[in-house]
This record gives structure tokens, C-alpha cells and sequence, in this order.
């Protein structure tokens, strides 16, 4: 990539790496020296700036915590052995938060903002980026909406920013899910294919009830019967039934996720038959009863493969079975984990070297 955009940086007067345990990383508690901050004003991108990560201010008014016109993304960098600079797909993270931008009624963020404004905070950040095994760079792009006006208008400014943030594992054991039947994530002709805030916001109080009686996460069903499987609440979910793999179709209810469009792509390079289709709750429960569901994993940036241990339906828990050595999810997790780490030739054009 050449880069050809002015950026101004001002850069930290002291690195606070030396405040934070590399063997001990929780995700999301730990932030890296600095941070992109670019305005949109007038009609037009102002000059991306790099500067010390801290504390934004605001007006009381401002109309992205009255109306909600806030998106992100989530994305990941990792070492190579050689200690070059590997992030994986950026560009269908940019492709998703313009998709998501434009439903929000906000302005879609230029290529080179994003790419060349990325590149040049994970280069003065490197240090940050652990080279331990499990480890990574965290990435969050961001942009909310910044007039200040209490009315329900779209803004006429914005903010875009990328923070990052060296990250461990997000789940450690594999995972308890319950089935929701009463509370929704989305609906058709809603936002739920976009990262708005207020998709995630929607979902925070039934997770809670799912985590009181004992379970990690949610299974989301769709909005009108409750009786198929749509996604979980932080990543697509994807289901090995009869050695092929299931899972939702995307669409204006279900995120795009970039890892679950990388399983499906390696699921297919592998000769893995896929079948991207409804399922059922009854299918599911009945499947995993009869041994025709083998596996239940999650996909998704922050966890990439979290296996799934337990489904909770209407007060019965349904146990998978323990994977074995040959799993589909361990195979396709090696997979992406060594193209993302550039542990073997990236021959599908994914990682881009900074």
C-alpha cells in the first residue's frame, strides 16, 4: 500500500507499555499509546489525527446519546514470526462499516482514511502487539454522530476513531449457550446486519437473565416465531450435522461476519460440503439427541472459534459431545489462526503486512 494521506500525529510523551502484564492480558481493559481521530464537518473528511490515547470531550447535546447514530467494527493485527505487522481482512471490515454507515444515515468512511489512518497507528503502536501465543492486537474503529442539536434529524458532523488494544482469549472453556424465545435482536427491514450501538445495547438485558441461570451466551431466534436459529450475541453460529456445514443465511437480521465467510470459504477449500440455510430449534435439540449434530461452534472476531458445549431449550440442556482430536472446528480454527499469524503462505489474498 503506498500511502499518500496527510496525517498529523502527535505522538505520546511517555509510553505507558511498561504499566501493563503481557501474560496476564483481560480482553478489552487494556489500551495501547494512541489513537485516530478524524472529523467530519462541512461536508467533508477534516485531516485524520494520531494522538495520545485519553478522554474525549463533549456536549451534553450531542446527538449520538439521544439518537443513536453510532457504528463500529472489530478487527484483529498479530505478529509474525519474522515481527512483521498482520491484520486480517481489514478491507471487508471497511466494506461493512460503510454498509452499516449508509443505514445509519451517516457518511461513509474514504479507503484511505481507514486503511492508511489504521496502518499508521499500528506501526507507532507496534510494541503493543503481543507475540504470545493466543495473543493479538485488538482493533476498534468507530464513529458516532456529533452535532449539537436535541432533535431527531440526522447529524450533520461525525467522528471516526480507531483505538486499539493488546487482547488474550476471549473465552477460555467452551461455552454454555440458552436458546431466547421471548426478547429479539432483530427484525426485517430493521439495522440487525449492521454494528450499531443499539443492536448491542438491545442485548445486554436478556445475556444478563442468560448468565443468572448459569449460561455464557444466547442463541437469537428469529423475530416473528422464535424457531430458527439466527445468531449468538457476539458471533455467528455454525453447526457440523452429518459431517456438512450449517449455518444461518445472512441477511437484513444477521451480521456478515468476516470470520464466518472465512470458515465457510476454508469449510469448502477443505471439500466440507456447506449449507447455508435455516435451522430450527427442533432440528438442533433433535439433532444433538440423536448424534446427527456433531458440533456447535461460534465465529467471530474477538472469540474466531468458541466451542459450544451446552444449548439450554426451555429448561433442558442439551450436552454436545466432548470434540475429538480431528474436529472440524479445531481444523478450521488452525487454519485462520496460522494465515493470521503468517505461520503458512496466505494463498486467498487476506492478510494485509504493514
Amino acid at each position: 500500500m503506498t500511502d499518500t494521506l496527510q496525517i498529523d500525529i502527535q505522538p505520546i510523551e511517555k509510553s505507558r507499555i511498561d504499566t501493563v502484564d503481557f501474560n496476564n492480558l483481560v480482553f478489552g481493559r487494556s489500551f495501547s499509546d494512541h489513537m485516530l481521530s478524524v472529523d467530519f464537518a462541512s461536508g467533508e473528511w477534516q485531516t485524520p489525527q494520531i494522538i495520545p490515547f485519553g478522554d474525549i470531550t463533549f456536549s451534553p447535546a450531542m446527538m449520538s446519546l439521544h439518537y443513536g447514530q453510532a457504528i463500529f467494527e472489530g478487527m484483529k493485527a498479530y505478529k509474525s514470526p519474522e515481527g512483521d505487522i498482520l491484520v486480517f481482512r481489514p478491507e471487508e471490515n471497511w466494506k461493512r462499516l460503510n454498509k452499516s454507515a449508509v443505514r445509519m444515515c451517516m457518511p461513509e468512511v474514504p479507503e484511505e482514511i481507514f486503511m492508511e489512518g489504521l496502518s499508521e497507528l499500528l506501526r507507532i503502536d507496534s510494541e503493543w502487539i503481543p507475540a504470545k501465543e493466543g495473543c493479538s492486537m485488538y482493533i476498534r474503529p468507530f464513529m458516532f454522530s456529533t452535532d449539537e442539536y436535541v432533535g431527531v434529524s440526522p447529524s450533520k458532523t461525525y467522528k471516526f476513531m480507531i483505538f486499539t488494544c493488546p487482547v488474550g482469549a476471549y473465552y477460555t472453556k467452551p461455552i454454555r449457550v440458552r436458546v431466547e424465545t421471548k426478547y429479539i435482536r432483530a427484525a426485517h427491514g430493521g439495522v440487525g446486519f449492521s454494528k450499531n450501538a443499539g443492536n448491542y445495547g438491545a442485548s445486554l438485558y436478556p445475556t444478563k437473565l442468560a448468565s443468572d441461570a448459569g449460561y455464557d451466551q444466547i442463541i437469537w431466534t428469529d423475530a416473528s416465531e422464535h424457531r430458527y436459529v439466527e445468531e449468538a450475541g457476539t458471533m455467528n453460529l455454525m453447526f457440523i450435522i452429518d459431517d456438512k456445514l450449517v449455518t444461518a443465511p445472512t441477511g437484513d437480521t444477521i451480521l456478515d461476519g468476516v470470520t464466518r465467510k472465512s470458515v465457510i470459504q476454508v469449510a469448502r477449500d477443505m471439500g466440507v460440503e456447506v449449507e447455508e440455510r435455516p435451522l430450527s430449534i427442533k432440528e438442533l435439540t433433535e439433532g444433538i439427541v440423536s448424534g446427527k449434530v456433531q458440533e456447535v461452534f461460534g465465529a467471530g472476531t474477538a472469540a474466531v472459534i468458541a466451542p459450544i458445549s451446552t444449548v439450554g431449550y426451555e429448561g433442558v440442556d442439551y450436552e454436545l459431545p466432548e470434540r475429538p482430536a480431528d474436529a472440524f472446528s479445531r481444523k478450521v480454527y488452525t487454519e485462520i489462526d496460522n494465515i493470521k499469524t503468517g505461520k503458512i503462505t496466505d494463498t486467498r489474498g487476506w492478510v494485509m503486512k504493514i
